[in-house]
């Protein structure tokens, strides 16, 4: 088996690794899965340093509920500004609904600062509060399914930055074979330097709890054809088309959803 260097352009907060690679003509070790070598930290570690918890939130809403399904989120909203043990460490990051891909769908991203802690707290208070329950019985009358994740956000991605108005939002999820997530960041650390030159690099996650090996890179466009341009400029960068070749091999699935922010979403 032949050694191959860790890829370059790596931040200095990504930890290094080692990848190993099939014996073979370069073209066609491009199909292959480069196998990681054993290590004794957890991927989350080396794929992120942050004591800061993104929790996603996706929910399917009956085609005629809409508005009233988007008030129970306003109303989580408010209610957690007023709790004041909950004000510095919860706060809503992204609000969306699904133009194209699942229709009649809304994600909604937090962010705890503090860990898992603040999680149990947020849970505890939740599920003491008569209001909250008021709240989480009318949205029950008006959503179809309700899928929640516990994210990590990718070291090597730039820092969300919240846009100012007017966007459209693509989120790209990816299902990858267990066992990975590594080769993924490996890869990607050296891709996203690609990819912003445009700034539109919003936020990278990777899942720790709730459908694990996901991954999902949310991007910013001013529009459909800002996007399409964009994404045809990265495949003239050098070096973009070898990331691809690197990390297609390692999905099971994957799919994209372009979304609209919800008239209080902190980013626009």
């Amino acid at each position: 088996m032949a050694s191959l260097k860790v890829l370059p352009k790596f931040p200095p907060n990504l930890r290094n690794f080692v990848t190993t690679a099939p014996k073979s003509d370069a073209w066609l070790s491009k199909i292959f899965v480069r196998k990681i070598e054993p290590t004794k930290e957890s991927h989350s570690r080396m794929l992120s340093d942050k004591e800061i918890i993104y929790a996603l939130q996706t929910h399917n809403f009956r085609p005629d509920s809409k508005v009233a399904y988007l008030n129970t989120i306003k109303q989580t909203v408010d209610f957690i500004k007023a709790q004041n043990s909950l004000a510095a460490a919860v706060e809503l990051v992204g609000s969306w609904t699904v133009n194209v891909g699942d229709q009649d769908q809304a994600l909604h991203l937090w962010k705890f600062t503090g860990g898992y802690e603040k999680i149990d707290l947020f849970n505890n208070i939740i599920s003491r509060s008569d209001d909250f329950k008021k709240i989480s019985e009318d949205q029950g009358k008006v959503v179809r399914s309700r899928h929640l994740q516990y994210l990590l956000a990718f070291s090597y991605w730039p820092q969300i930055q919240l846009r100012k108005p007017c966007n459209i939002y693509e989120i790209r999820s990816y299902a990858l074979k267990p066992g990975t997530m590594i080769e993924w960041g490996n890869n990607w650390a050296r891709a996203i330097n690609f990819r912003q030159n445009n700034d539109e690099a919003f936020a990278g996650f990777f899942s720790q709890i709730g459908r694990l090996y996901n991954v999902h890179h949310i991007w910013c466009y001013e529009d459909l054809n800002k996007r399409k341009e964009t994404r045809e400029s990265a495949w003239r960068s050098p070096g973009w088309d070898e990331c691809v070749a690197y990390t297609v091999p390692l999905i099971r699935e994957m799919h994209c959803r372009i979304m609209v922010p919800t008239e209080f979403s902190p980013t626009q």
